[in-house]
């Protein structure tokens, strides 16, 4: 498997700099980073790190829950992931930390029961890659068919 590259160029302090992640392996985008508007209610047309796990692991999530649908005989027609990753105080540094991820997903399939794609969705949230490398925050799931 090949191995993905970003890059950020950051300049200035943590409270008035600002940088731009590139997502250098794609080139499918060069994005704006400030401190400030990660901390604030309204991004403003910015993106931050835990925004960018989001979309990490809500693909991740996905293709892992369909490769395993498929595997348990069924057939997954659409599958809408989301992800709310929060940020918060680490009481350990007095820094921050990412404390928790809320996986959401919301499923049509076709061929298997209920309790049968509830299984494969645990299992997906355990066995996803991206789930793997973050083992040291709590990640939670609210799985249903629609």
């Amino acid at each position: 498997m090949p191995t993905r590259t970003a890059r950020t160029a950051w300049n200035g302090s943590l409270n008035e700099g600002s940088g731009q992640v590139e997502l250098t392996s794609s080139g499918v985008g060069t994005y704006d980073v400030s401190f400030p508007k990660r901390a604030a209610d309204d991004a403003q047309g910015t993106t931050s790190p835990e925004e960018l796990i989001a979309a990490a692991h809500t693909s991740c999530y996905a293709m892992q829950l369909s490769a395993l649908i498929g595997e348990a005989g069924g057939t997954p027609v659409a599958l809408q992931v989301t992800a709310d990753v929060t940020l918060g105080p680490d009481s350990s540094d007095g820094g921050f930390r990412i404390s928790g991820i809320a996986l959401t997903v919301r499923a049509e399939v076709e061929g298997i029961d209920e309790s049968a794609f509830l299984q494969a969705a645990q299992q997906a949230k355990a066995t996803c890659p991206v789930s793997k490398a973050l083992t040291g925050t709590e990640i939670t799931l609210d799985a249903a068919l629609d």
